[in-house]
């Protein structure tokens, strides 16, 4: 179809455009590197006027294509897409077709700009889509809105976060396996595994006539986010070497598609619609419902280039974290000391052990609330202290760790209640689906769009925080709550406004204590995606607690989020072997250390090991804050029994210095080795003996299986 260009921006090395079909009006949106750009151009005009070029359309470089929404949404009674699509995909539905451009403006905020798109239709429903950029950034974030300008309601049952079209603009896809599809997928204690397929492999090969639209839908219902899939898709064009990507930042259910009608492919991605996530929602007359925001970028480059540009977005929310966080402290929880059964006198031994080291934070997890008759796991939801545990009160304890230099920490799960509670029985005040309260594996779900719920988790929560003088709060969340909640419109919109009220009542906890350090846990890395991780300070990286995969996740994690967000354990233990507590010290350079175990029963040599790592670790913590990751080794497919061997390198910023962490597993090779980019010297190692650097190559002569090393580089 003919098609001309709407507007067209340069960010930075990005060209940004805006298609549009000349017949329909449709606008589109499409994002090129401008490297690539450029490439393709030249390539095309050297090929203008060449026999085959010109005589057999067939052999046209260029692909075949139309303009598609750069926002998608579907409205209940109106036409259904196409092309055998439904049931798949509610993409191009006859909604879309309904709504035609009106205009864009630019906006300019100091060094921000939002380029805002606006389609209408005759009714008066409209759809906005704006596209952010602030300079510097090698993204861009996206949001869009429907908003109901008619005389009567009208029922959404989809809208798209973003839609990204014309990829791959630079050729036909005429060669297999020249267009790459990778996601992340995760499940509990195994977070982060980089899924990569062809377009072939996905079945997304266009059909021959063009007739049939295939879509790849995939992500997760629930309110664990990172339960199956994490809220991202990238697509490569390996010929171009271009590859495009986007993240959500949705803590509910959510979906991403990929979407294949003629040659080229589009993404796109949002709320859970009506048929993948049981949503629908009625707008009355001049109500908005906004989408979650999306962050898109693309590079001619590779996929760990990609991932550097989106999670460098997540910077912004990390500057407004309280001061205290800012040169990334080492946190000592008792979890894996204590197993659910803290008490003054443990807490205090661990105290002891800590005081006058470069540990800054001391966290109580789970257990502290337990009645005579209750354990950790289903006794919470009440939120009395212990007397038996603290005989004097939370607020004693938490005196004492302050008194030994320390910041006292506190674990809540406090959007669930458990089956050992009075609050189990508060059906009214709980998440419910077909008249029942939703239980899962003994625990209720607090509707927190409920007023008195909200007081109540003020008082128990923040109140005791308060009262208490913590400074520190993990916040855990151990289950599920599924499909959706009973709502008038539906399952999945009852579930998108507990997510609402979920974000409502974090943003009540900083308001009222600003300088209290937040961690985001959900039975591990369950809510790993950028909305959650913008409202804490660092993130539990898994319950991966004592297992040999560790850094394998822990290195995983590094193209999903800011390492310096996510909090890496090392369980350490009386009988560990100097080789086994190098290997769990190591892996916490990965991320923001985070130790556990019997502290307090360490050896004088075994707690002189952990102070030289803990001090190195103080002195490679602005790599760990901002830097750039690669990742080499080889590894096999299991992580339960891994083999092989891993090197992760982080350099800094200007590139004067670089943290190396090097694991091996299984079946590893007798010497490690590692390439790097110039010329580099060691100042400094831990665990290990006789690295070396020589021709842009970093040698490791490995001792054994599941050993470790860290080295610090200068130039």
């Amino acid at each position: 179809m003919p098609q001309t260009f709407l507007s067209t921006y340069t960010f930075g090395d990005m060209v940004v455009r805006f298609p549009q079909d000349m017949a329909s009006g449709r606008v589109g949106l499409e994002i090129i590197p401008a490297s690539a750009l450029n490439q393709a151009v030249s390539r095309r005009e050297s090929l203008r006027g060449l026999p085959f070029i010109d005589a057999m359309p067939g052999n046209d470089p260029w692909p075949a294509c139309v303009v598609e929404s750069l926002v998608q949404f579907k409205l209940v009674g109106e036409q259904y897409p196409g092309a055998f699509a439904q049931g798949h995909t509610l993409r191009q539905s006859g909604s879309v077709a309904q709504f035609k451009a009106v205009g864009q403006n630019v906006l300019k905020e100091q060094h921000r700009f939002v380029i805002v798109t606006k389609l209408i239709r005759a009714d008066g429903c409209s759809v906005e889509h704006r596209l952010a950029h602030l300079e510097g950034d090698r993204a861009f974030e996206i949001t869009s809105a429907f908003t109901n300008g008619s005389a009567k309601p009208v029922t959404l049952e989809m809208l798209s976060s973003f839609s990204l079209g014309g990829l791959t603009p630079f050729a036909r896809d005429d060669a297999p396996g020249r267009l790459r599809v990778h996601r992340f997928r995760s499940v509990w204690s195994a977070e982060g595994r980089l899924e990569t397929q062809s377009i072939e492999q996905l079945h997304l090969e266009r059909s021959w006539s063009g007739a049939g639209a295939f879509s790849e839908r995939f992500g997760q219902l629930g309110t664990m986010p990172v339960r199956k899939w994490f809220p991202f898709v990238a697509l490569e064009d390996t010929a171009a070497g271009v590859v495009w990507g986007a993240q959500l930042a949705w803590a509910g259910s959510w979906q991403m598609e990929i979407f294949r009608q003629h040659d080229d492919v589009a993404l796109s991605g949002g709320l859970a619609d009506r048929e993948f996530g049981h949503w629908k929602k009625t707008i009355q007359p001049g109500e908005t419902l906004a989408a979650p925001p999306a962050v898109i970028s693309c590079v001619q480059g590779s996929l760990d280039e990609l991932c550097d540009r989106l999670t460098a977005m997540q910077q912004h929310a990390v500057e407004t974290q309280p001061e205290v966080e800012q040169d990334l402290p080492i946190v000592v929880n008792e979890w894996c000391t204590t197993w659910g059964d803290p008490s003054h006198e443990n807490i205090c031994a661990i105290a002891d052990r800590l005081q006058g080291s470069e540990v800054r934070y001391l966290v109580i997890d789970a257990g502290w609330y337990k009645g005579e008759a209750s354990d950790w796991s289903s006794g919470h939801g009440d939120w009395i202290p212990s007397k038996k545990l603290f005989p004097q009160g939370l607020e004693f304890t938490a005196q004492a760790i302050r008194d030994r230099g320390l910041i006292p920490g506190l674990w809540f799960e406090m959007e669930t209640v458990g089956s050992q509670s009075t609050a189990f029985s508060l059906a009214d005040h709980l998440l419910q689906r077909d008249g029942f309260p939703v239980t899962v594996r003994e625990r209720r779900f607090w509707n927190l769009n409920d007023p008195w719920v909200v007081d109540y988790l003020t008082k128990t929560v923040i109140d005791l925080l308060d009262h208490c003088g913590f400074g520190y709060l993990k916040v855990d969340y151990n289950e599920t709550a599924g499909l959706g909640f009973e709502n008038k419109d539906s399952l999945g919109e009852g579930l998108r406004r507990q997510i609402e009220g979920q974000y409502r009542f974090f943003e009540k906890i900083r308001k009222r204590l600003p300088q209290l350090v937040i961690e985001n846990c959900a039975s591990g890395g369950h809510r790993h995606e950028p909305s959650m991780i913008a409202l804490t300070a660092m993130s539990s990286f898994s319950d991966a607690h004592e297992l040999v995969e560790i850094p394998i996740i822990a290195a995983n994690l590094h193209r999903l989020m800011l390492p310096r967000q996510s909090q890496v354990w090392a369980v350490l233990h009386q009988a560990d072997s100097q080789q086994r507590m190098v290997y769990s010290l190591a892996a916490t350079f990965l991320g923001r250390m985070c130790l556990s175990g019997e502290i307090a029963r360490l050896a004088a040599g075994q707690w002189q090991m952990v102070e030289s790592a803990m001090k190195l670790y103080r002195q490679v913590a602005p790599i760990i804050k901002h830097g750039t990751t690669r990742r080499f080794g080889e590894l096999g497919e299991s992580w339960r029994h891994p083999r092989g061997w891993q090197a992760v390198v982080r350099t800094g910023v200007g590139e004067r210095e670089a943290l190396v962490v090097i694991h091996t597993f299984e079946k590893s090779p007798a010497q490690i080795e590692v390439p790097l980019q110039g010329n580099w010297k060691i100042a400094a190692q831990f665990g290990g003996a006789g690295a070396a650097v020589n021709q842009q190559k970093l040698r490791w002569p490995n001792a054994a299986d599941f050993n470790a090393t860290i080295l610090l580089l200068t130039r």
